[in-house]
């Protein structure tokens, strides 16, 4: 179960770092659960379709880092960074651009992600948003 879990984790990471809206949605099951760092829920695969494409539209070059993954059994948790430049224009002025340690806790079940929690310090997006308000 471990490699299984953790390959479709990393499809997860890799269709973020393309900013695959379809890919992702593919990835979930219907009833999957995405929790921010600030503990805000949202639930099913296509609330979250919006979702994904807002945040790429707000944060067009958003990738992320793995440095570590640890498994247990339908449980990945990869730690890395999260990056971007926060935009309300499309163009990526370097002074939007933001860099942030991240950890992310997937659940998979039937070979989807299930759950997808995120852990980050989201100060540095917002002061770019603040700026840009």
């Amino acid at each position: 179960m471990n490699d299984l879990a953790e390959s479709v984790a990393q499809a997860f990471v890799r269709a973020i770092n393309r900013q695959d809206v379809d890919a992702l949605v593919e990835l979930m099951t219907a009833e999957h659960r995405f929790i921010d760092s600030l503990g805000n829920m949202v639930t099913g695969s296509e609330k979250m379709r919006a979702g994904w494409a807002k945040y790429f539209k707000s944060v067009p070059d958003y990738t992320v880092a793995i440095e570590e993954t640890f498994c247990d059994g339908p449980v990945v948790v990869m730690l890395g960074l999260a990056q971007g430049t926060y935009s309300t224009d499309g163009k990526l002025k370097p002074e939007n651009r933001w860099t942030t340690p991240t950890a992310f806790r997937a659940f998979i079940q039937d070979r989807k992600v299930a759950e997808w929690r995120v852990y980050c310090d989201n100060e540095p997006i917002r002061q770019r948003m603040a700026k840009s308000a």
